[in-house]
């Protein structure tokens, strides 16, 4: 345990940093696998709306440094790829 009044400030900034990053990769996961139970059931429009979901999730994951940038195109890339298999 510290013992210094700034390094139990950090230890208490750094839970919370990290509650709030699992809320937000949480969330993350569960749009993903809503587009992709959707993807399974054949549904193209539902699958349209919760990909707009998720690529916004991937979006705002990136923007606050919870996932690198590259992970979120890569991911968008792949959903979309799905997407399209299942329209086309």
């Amino acid at each position: 345990m510290a013992n210094i009044k700034s390094a139990k400030k950090r230890i208490k900034v750094i839970q919370t940093k990290t509650l709030r990053n699992k809320m937000i990769k949480s969330s993350l996961k569960t749009t993903e696998k809503k587009f992709l139970s959707s993807i399974d059931n054949g549904n193209a429009e539902e699958a349209k709306a919760t990909l707009r979901e998720a690529v916004k999730a991937l979006d705002m994951a990136a923007s606050k440094g919870i996932i690198h940038k590259n992970k979120a195109a890569r991911d968008k890339s792949k959903l979309t790829l799905k997407l399209n298999g299942l329209t086309a």
